[in-house]
């Protein structure tokens, strides 16, 4: 069984996959992933809370991400590791969950929605990430 966090941030995901595939504002996505959300409000409600909370702060997240991967561009990355890391540097950043739990989660999201490469990109970055910020 999934918990309701973890199905939050899975929906987040898909939030901010979805505003930065068509360029839209994460906000008017929220109507679509409430129709598919059914009879969960806490996960719609953590799934904007995280979502808004990533768009509102993805210039600074970028530069975190950034920082931590010397050898990539930030906007080269694929859609949908690049906001799995946002997200999960947003946890970190935030102080929202202990820095295992943000990157635990991250990396759940990366085996379930990512390539193959994709959990153990996600853990180095975010691993960087936490180091930079004084978490880990």
């Amino acid at each position: 069984m999934v918990r309701i966090e973890t199905k939050g941030r899975a929906r987040a995901l898909q939030l901010l996959y979805a505003a930065e595939s068509q360029d839209r504002p994460v906000a008017s996505m929220i109507p679509g992933l409430a129709r598919i959300t059914g009879p969960e409000p806490a996960v719609l409600a953590l799934a904007e809370e995280l979502a808004s909370g990533v768009a509102g702060d993805r210039g600074v997240l970028d530069g975190l991400l950034q920082a931590a991967t010397e050898n990539w561009r930030v906007e080269r990355l694929g859609v949908i590791d690049r906001n799995i890391l946002r997200l999960g540097a947003y946890e970190l950043r935030t102080n929202r969950v202990p820095p295992r739990v943000a990157i635990d989660e991250a990396l759940w999201l990366a085996h379930h929605f990512g390539t193959p490469q994709s959990p153990s990109f996600v853990n180095g970055v975010l691993d960087r990430v936490a180091r930079d910020l004084g978490r880990l």
